[in-house]
């Protein structure tokens, strides 16, 4: 395959569930090729840079092989190079950190009062 569309190459490596996702990150500004905005048409060819922001993360990755199909995850994971920095992917584990909350298994749903208070913690962090 030689000519590929960025929205169905970004979904075909599983970077996106659907293709009406990739579509709207790259009419949004979410999708940049070599630094540049992009269209969801505009092509994709081997040794492009992509950067992609995906929630609070920006994800790079360099594109090794054009693939129009969607495949397992294994042999996605093989048509990119994954050039994301370490930092990033801290920064997205500890946003999660943060936003999940812990009870033990089997104690129900919290009362009123304990609502109240998880609340005004979540106000004070």
């Amino acid at each position: 395959m030689e000519k590929v569309r960025i929205d169905k190459w970004l979904w075909s490596v599983r970077l996106f569930k659907t293709r009406s996702q990739a579509t709207d990150a790259c009419k949004k500004n979410k999708v940049k090729i070599n630094d540049a905005e992009v269209k969801p048409a505009k092509e994709v060819q081997i040794g492009n840079i992509i950067s992609i922001r995906i929630k609070n993360m920006l994800k790079t990755v360099k594109v090794k092989d054009i693939i129009g199909k969607r495949v397992s995850a294994p042999i996605a994971a093989t048509k990119y190079q994954d050039l994301t920095p370490e930092e990033e992917y801290n920064k997205l584990k500890k946003l999660q950190s943060l936003n999940s909350e812990w009870r033990d298994r089997g104690v129900g749903r919290p009362t009123k009062k304990e609502r109240r208070d998880i609340d005004d913690l979540k106000r004070t962090s």
